[in-house]
């Protein structure tokens, strides 16, 4: 069918600076968020985002914009831009404008629907909460995550959120029986290639979906692609009322992208250069990510921190929107603590005993006292030596060194590069874990048998099995 026949709003093209586009129509305006198509084979896209005066609208382009030149015809496609939904996305890998990128044949039975949604109403929202297990010691029994909640993972480059991503991928998809959706904004197109792979070799693929807006696509694209894949998890909660989790890397690239497009459509900036309607657009996105009567979504979202700073506006805006921040510390990864999660910097808000319970509540209080106590003792030490302490501080101290090192744990993902097989570990197993050590247990264990282990009762084993001598790193017996 020619583009003459399947649109009948035509415009021409008055100016292009990079992405943005400015366009004339001499009938009918487009709306705000209308997708019109230009060039060979309508191959450019550009999504209007503003309405000049009464006959010019402003758009980005979600394509390169290559080749468009003034005078060039428009069409609009008389809609917004639309997702793909259905049975027929499952186990499939799509771009933002829902064409199938993993090389095999575009999928059947499945409906378009525009991306831009409002929110659930609040009268079909659930507010009942329940515990999400990862099987990750440190996540379950300090920042529990909220089945239907949206947790964070913070950190600056190289400090793994990638990788425990990954991990929790592997570790829910097993005893989860919904469907995973990925969504990769702003991402190395390596990353999400293996990603794919990997999935396919766990036998995982026929209940996850994967769409990408990777890092070399344009501003427009890549602040889509997180509305395209909500539409498709809400398909799944709403329309089949299955449980969804949804995996974001990286939630910041989506501020970036919307930073970006801000500038080229000649915003004013605010504070560090962010858009100054950030606020807003996080929230467009974020608020959608909501537990109803029919089912849940559960977000998992990476959040690149710029220069580890805390309080960037890009980090603070997300913090407000998540029932879990874990936020992982570039010391803790330098002195190999993987995962490298920051205790004491991490939260939940159902780490309460309402939720998880009297005593799992009461563990994790007494594990964070401790591990504050030693964050402070540790300048004494590094002054005068661990020899200058009182018993009760040396006890402490030993206490939090184990404490740490049970924390640790060898995953499923790195199992390649460390040569140690994966552990997942019940929220049980490592609570118990923790009380032993807190009650002096492990108090002759040398604390390099409690590192990268599952259970405690690991430990035991390893002790057996290693030389003499090596009980003088422990820092109790110096």
């Amino acid at each position: 069918m020619s583009s003459q026949a399947r649109y009948s709003n035509f415009g021409t093209v008055v100016s292009v600076r990079g992405s943005v586009v400015d366009i004339r129509f001499e009938g009918y305006l487009p709306p705000i968020f209308s997708v019109l198509r230009a060039g060979a084979d309508q191959r450019i896209v550009i999504e209007v985002l503003a309405q000049l005066d009464a006959h010019r609208v402003r758009g980005i382009a979600l394509t390169p914009t290559q080749g468009l030149a003034r005078g060039t015809a428009v069409a609009d496609t008389g809609g917004p831009l639309q997702a793909p939904v259905g049975k027929g996305i499952l186990a499939r890998m799509f771009d933002v404008f829902g064409n199938a990128i993993d090389r095999q044949a575009a999928p059947s039975e499945v409906q378009w629907r525009s991306v831009h949604r409002a929110p659930p109403p609040l009268a079909r929202r659930s507010t009942q909460s329940e515990i999400f297990e990862t099987g990750i010691k440190v996540i379950d029994v300090l920042v529990p995550l909220e089945r239907g909640g949206k947790a964070g993972l913070f950190g600056g480059a190289g400090v793994g959120k990638t990788v425990l991503l990954t991990e929790m991928i592997h570790n829910m998809i097993g005893h989860h029986e919904g469907v995973s959706l990925f969504c990769g904004i702003g991402e190395r197109s390596r990353e999400g290639e293996e990603l794919y792979r990997e999935m396919k070799a766990a036998g995982v693929l026929p209940n996850m979906v994967m769409v990408f807006g990777q890092m070399n696509e344009p501003p427009g694209a890549r602040f889509r692609v997180g509305h395209v894949a909500l539409t498709m998890a809400e398909y799944f909660r709403d329309d089949e009322h299955r449980d969804v989790l949804l995996l974001i890397d990286n939630i910041f690239r989506f501020i970036q992208a919307g930073m970006e497009v801000s500038g080229l459509m000649g915003q004013m900036p605010s504070r560090l250069g962010y858009q100054p309607t950030m606020g807003t657009e996080l929230s467009t996105l974020e608020e959608r990510i909501a537990n109803t009567d029919t089912g849940a979504i559960t977000s998992i979202q990476a959040v690149y921190v710029p220069a580890d700073d805390f309080t960037d506006p890009a980090a603070v805006h997300t913090f407000s929107h998540l029932s879990a921040s874990i936020v992982l510390s570039r010391k803790r990864a330098s002195e190999g603590l993987y995962p490298a999660i920051d205790p004491l910097q991490s939260s939940s808000k159902m780490a309460t005993p309402g939720i998880v319970g009297e005593r799992h509540y009461r563990l994790a209080q007494e594990i964070r006292r401790t591990l504050a106590q030693y964050a402070e003792l540790k300048d004494i030490i590094a002054m005068l030596g661990l020899e200058q302490l009182s018993p009760e501080d040396r006890n402490v101290v030993a206490r939090a060194r184990r404490l740490e090192r049970f924390l640790t744990q060898p995953f499923f993902t790195t199992e390649q590069f460390t040569g140690l097989k994966g552990k997942l570990v019940s929220r049980k197993d490592a609570l118990d874990g923790c009380e032993r050590i807190l009650r002096d247990e492990f108090k002759d264990v040398p604390e390099s048998a409690l590192y990268m282990i599952g259970t405690i009762d690991e430990a035991k084993g390893k002790t057996k099995s290693q030389p003499e001598g090596e009980h003088a790193a422990a820092p109790d017996e110096s």
